[in-house]
Order: C-alpha cells, then sequence, then structure tokens
C-alpha cells in the first residue's frame, strides 16, 4: 500500500489536461505509441473528442520504477468546464494528491481558483505545474509569479513543463511519487469502498468505479450498499488500463471497477458505499457508517425535454434514467405541455451541461428531442407564511396568495484582462449584478467579484462575455442564496386565449422588452385568419405588449362597374359585419411551429 499513489489533474479548460494524460501513458508504457492512434486517449467518448473537451472523469492505472522500487499509479483525468465541477469534487474525493496544471500562455484563470480551492477542502497535496512552455507566446516568468501571488505556492516549486513534446514528464511523476502520500490504511477487517462513478452496461449490468479504503474484494464475494440497502454477488473486479482489465482482487487503497451484475440503476449511486463485513451472516447486526459521499448536487438550470414523436416518450424515459447513472448531476421529472404533449423537466448544472445532455441523447439512444427555453427555479412565499419551489411558471399560485417571490443569486467571479475591464462592468450592472470586490492580479489582469441573480447569466451571458472580450475573459460561479425580487408572470394571449405553454416569469424591468420581442416573433409565424388577431404580453390583467395580425381582405366589390356607391358600400358593410360575427365565434389555431420557435432555446 506504501507504492501507491492516488492523484488527478485539475485545470481550466484548454489548459492541457488530456494531452498530459496521454504522455503519462505513453512514459509509463502503459499504452505503446502503435496503441495511441488518436490525441486525448481518455477522452472515450466521440463527442469529448469532437469538441475537445473532457466531459467524464476518466480512472487509469499505471506501474512506474522508481529508485528501484514498483510504483502503482492510480490517475483520474477530470473536466475544466465549470459546468462539470461536480465530477471534479467526486474526482478530489477519491485521490491523495492534485496536479494544478496552467497554461503558460494563458495563465490562472477563474476555474484554475475554483479547482485549486476545492482541493484544498479536501486537503489534497497540491503540485502546480506551468505547461505549454514550448509555445512562442510562453511567459513562464510571468506566470509563475502570477501562480505565487495568487496561490501562494512558492515559484521554486512549480515544474516547467509541456506535455505536448514530452518536456520534463518524467519528473513530474517522480514529484507525485515524493510528494503525494500513500493510502492510509484502516484498522478492522470490513471492506469499504467509495463509488465515485457508475455506468450501465448491456452485458454486465452496472459498473461501479471505485476506491476501495479498507479491506479487498474478489470475484464471488458478497457486498451491501449502504446508502440504498441493496445487497449483491460480485461478478468481477479490475482497474483499468484505459480499458477494463479483469484481476484476481482490489486491495485497499486501489481505484478499480466493480462489476455488480445489478439492473436498477437506482441500486448503485455515485456517492455511495460499498461494504462487506468479516462474517456475512453478521451484516443485519451490525451498524456501519457510510464513506462521507458527496452533497446532493442541485441543479441551476431547467429546460423541458420532449420527444418529436409522442411513441419514444418511454424510450426517453428510459435513456435518461440511463444516462443519470452516469451523470448523476442531471435531474428529471415528468411534465406535460399543452403545446409539446409528454416530456420531462430536466435539471442541469449548467448550459453546456444541458447542450452535452441533449447531445448524447439523441447520438446515444437515437431520439429526436425539442428542448424549450432554460429557465431557473424559484421559491414562492405565501400568505400563510408557507414556502414552495416552482421551476414552471404554470405552478405559480395566484397573484393574491403570493406574499414575495424569491430568485437564486450566484457569486460570479470573470478573470479579464484590464482594458476589457469597462465594458465588462456596464455589461454586469446591465444584468442587474453588484460589484463586490475588484482585485488586480498584476498590471495587466485584474478579477471582479460579483453577485447577480442566476436567471441573468442563464441564457447567453457566457457567449456575450467572450465576444466582449475577444475569448480573454474566463468564469467560475457558486451558488449564493434565494432572494426577494420585483417578479412577475408574463403570460401571452392569442384572441382572447391565454397559452399556458408560453407563460414565463421575469424581473419587472425587463418583461416589457421580452414581451415585445415574443409578440413580433408570433405574429411572424400564426398564419392570417379571416379576422384580425390581437397577440398581447400581459402582466395579470395590464396588458404590457401588442402587436395585431390583419385579416385577408378580399374585395367583394370587385365585380361591380360603375352604378351608384350605395351598392359599394352596401357589400362592404355586410363584409364587415360578417367578419364581426367571425372575430365573436371563430378560434385560432397556433400552429406548432410557433410554439416551438418561442420555446425553444434560441441557437
Amino acid at each position: 500500500m506504501k507504492n501507491i499513489r492516488n492523484f488527478c489533474i485539475i485545470a481550466h479548460i484548454d489548459h492541457g489536461k488530456s494531452t498530459l494524460a496521454d504522455r503519462f501513458l505513453e512514459v509509463t508504457g502503459t499504452l505503446t505509441r502503435r496503441e495511441m492512434k488518436h490525441g486525448q486517449m481518455l477522452d472515450t467518448m466521440e463527442l469529448e473528442q469532437e469538441r475537445g473537451i473532457t466531459i467524464k472523469l476518466q480512472p487509469v492505472r499505471m506501474n512506474w520504477k522508481y529508485k528501484g522500487e514498483d510504483y502503482q499509479l492510480n490517475l483520474i483525468d477530470t473536466p475544466g468546464h465549470v459546468d462539470f465541477s461536480y465530477e471534479v469534487s467526486r474526482s478530489l474525493a477519491a485521490c491523495e494528491g492534485a496536479i494544478l496544471v496552467v497554461d503558460a500562455t494563458q495563465g490562472i484563470q477563474a476555474q484554475t481558483l475554483a479547482n485549486c480551492y476545492m482541493a484544498l477542502e479536501h486537503n489534497l497535496e497540491i503540485i502546480a505545474v506551468l505547461n505549454k512552455i514550448d509555445l512562442p507566446a510562453a511567459d513562464v516568468e510571468g506566470r509563475a509569479n502570477e501562480i505565487e501571488k495568487a496561490l501562494g505556492i512558492p515559484k521554486e516549486e512549480i515544474l516547467f513543463i509541456s506535455a505536448k513534446e514530452g518536456t520534463n514528464v518524467d519528473k513530474l511523476l517522480e514529484r507525485v511519487i515524493e510528494k503525494v502520500p500513500a493510502p492510509k490504511e484502516a484498522p478492522g477487517g470490513e471492506t469499504k469502498g467509495l463509488i465515485f462513478d457508475s455506468v450501465y452496461d448491456t452485458y454486465k449490468g452496472i459498473v461501479a468505479y471505485v476506491r476501495l479504503m479498507d479491506g479487498s474484494l474478489k470475484r464471488g464475494d458478497k457486498i451491501k450498499m449502504l446508502n440504498t440497502k441493496a445487497e449483491t454477488e460480485v461478478m468481477e473486479v479490475g482497474f483499468f488500463k484505459p480499458k477494463y482489465e479483469a484481476n484476481d482482487r482490489l486491495n485497499a487503497g486501489e481505484v478499480g471497477y466493480v462489476v455488480t451484475g445489478m439492473k436498477s440503476v437506482a441500486d448503485a449511486r455515485v456517492g455511495d458505499t460499498i461494504w462487506r463485513p468479516k462474517e456475512w451472516s453478521q451484516r443485519d447486526e451490525l451498524k456501519p457508517t457510510p464513506l462521507p459521499g458527496y452533497k446532493k448536487v442541485v441543479p441551476f438550470v431547467f429546460a423541458g425535454m420532449f420527444a418529436t414523436e409522442n411513441e419514444q416518450y418511454l424510450l426517453l424515459r428510459e435513456a435518461l434514467e440511463k444516462l443519470s447513472l452516469n451523470d448523476s448531476s442531471l435531474t428529471f421529472e415528468p411534465e406535460n405541455s399543452g403545446a409539446l404533449g409528454h416530456g420531462f423537466r430536466c435539471g442541469f448544472l449548467g448550459l453546456l451541461h444541458m447542450d452535452i445532455v441533449q447531445e448524447r441523447l439523441e447520438r446515444e439512444y437515437n431520439l429526436d428531442l425539442i428542448v424549450t427555453a432554460p429557465s431557473v427555479r424559484y421559491q414562492v412565499q405565501k400568505n400563510d407564511g408557507t414556502l414552495i419551489e416552482i421551476s414552471n411558471p404554470s405552478e405559480l399560485p395566484d397573484i393574491a396568495h403570493i406574499a414575495a417571490i424569491l430568485e437564486p443569486w450566484i457569486k460570479v467571479e470573470v478573470l479579464t484582462p484590464v482594458d476589457y475591464m469597462g465594458p465588462l462592468m456596464q455589461m454586469l450592472a446591465d444584468r442587474r449584478g453588484l460589484s463586490k470586490n475588484v482585485v488586480y492580479l498584476d498590471e495587466k489582469r485584474v478579477s471582479l467579484h460579483y453577485e447577480i441573480p442566476l436567471a441573468s447569466i442563464v441564457v447567453d451571458f457566457y457567449d456575450d462575455l467572450k465576444s466582449l472580450t475577444s475569448g480573454y475573459a474566463s468564469m467560475s460561479y457558486e451558488y449564493l442564496e434565494f432572494r426577494v425580487g420585483d417578479l412577475v408572470r408574463l403570460d401571452f394571449i392569442v384572441h382572447h386565449e391565454k397559452l399556458d405553454a408560453l407563460s414565463i416569469i421575469i424581473h419587472r424591468s425587463s418583461a416589457t422588452h421580452h414581451g415585445m420581442k415574443v409578440c413580433k416573433r408570433l405574429k411572424g409565424i400564426i398564419p392570417k385568419g379571416q379576422f384580425e388577431i390581437p397577440i398581447q404580453g400581459a402582466i395579470g390583467a395590464k396588458i404590457i405588449a401588442r402587436e395585431t395580425i390583419p385579416a385577408f381582405r378580399k374585395d367583394v366589390t370587385g365585380y361591380l362597374y360603375g352604378g351608384d356607391v350605395t351598392r359599394k358600400n352596401k357589400l362592404l358593410d355586410k363584409q364587415k359585419k360578417g367578419k364581426k360575427r367571425m372575430k365573436m365565434f371563430g378560434r385560432v389555431e397556433v400552429p406548432q411551429e410557433a410554439f416551438l420557435a418561442v420555446l425553444k432555446k434560441e441557437d
């Protein structure tokens, strides 16, 4: 056990984590050059390779000889985007050390700081690394000073490497062996292991990725999940190379996989503890304490997911169940929409997370989906003092029963070059942001700390941030609390009929602008009728936006030639009365495309 090292790589997106993991596999001889057909060997999903980002954590075991002794190195590669920080926190709980990678051309970014603080919370040994020193734009000295100032890591302790060229990668492995502590041995004969990830395999059932804390596991052992109380027999154990490699047993301190054979998705959740007592017959008498798992993740962004064909509803349910096992930050519950039929209200950690889930469902499960525009969860304080949570405007009680509506606020940290500071502060202020602190990292870069409503950043904030700063700014955010806001429910009425599917909860200051925009869009999509069709945006009984679709005009006097004008007026009056009658009894069929155009998230 003293020769085992468990560590992970943490960094901001695109700072070279996966490339460094590739070099580790090459240097340690885990994979040959011939086997490494493409880069990013640990990014196994097609989507990861296409987009060039890590979405899922991926473990691998490497063997390395140092000072005449054999060492077992268990590496977990982690994502860098803020939406996947939950994956990072799970990796950290299974490790004793972390390699913090910083790009020598870009320096410290928002997610670098967030991930570093997360590692410190888990009491991990941190090894700071400056990557991409081979690039002409690399400012090694300046970036090293930046790390020392921002993170308090002495400049002498920072390793300068190039993951692409392989420079100093072997020295980094030596540093890992020297600095990262070996797993601690625990007394007692029972076996305990933390499930840090799990996947559903069609043939093997649920495969749990486990960091074994005490004891050992082998094929045929009976095990119990301490949180779900499910019991099963181990069908196979092994480790990652990076593909599954079966082994006789898994020992304390090691990272590997356990094939449980369970078919129910709910039985082996991420964060659960695998347990086996010394004597299996005593399992009901003992009261073991589960390992500290993970805090239940709270989704920030909600959107409706509907299959375009109603027959695919059950397939969508099954796909979401399997995907939520692999991605435990995804939540879903059934939802029924008058416009789109049966579907699910899904909760995500952010917009990229939502995008990835949609694409995985469409690719891996051959589904054709409609995703509604994203929204956030609100709390409603009723007059009788009760507090309810809603993620859909249709759940909002009558306005007479509401004392206050609370919205979620978050703490945002934006790192940007000083040149873009003014426009960025203006953008944050326009979105109801409150400035809390401004920290200069050096004369060229500044960190802006703001508190802002989550609804203000949920749709296009990240894109606006990147376009405003030419791609140089980065951000990270964390949830703060619910605060009372001047929020209203904005309804849309077409020909005196309210369309519940289009209702949204919005801040009063933005309601008029949004109402006018949606009314204009509906006017362009709803076809003309034989009578005028009014489209209105309303807050309660107050109309704040209106567009009118004019009626078809048939020229009823076209066949007349000459004669008295009263003949013409008689026909026009007759037409007017007919239109009036139609308007009283006519109904407007709003086409599906109109709902989709408004509900679908804008590309």
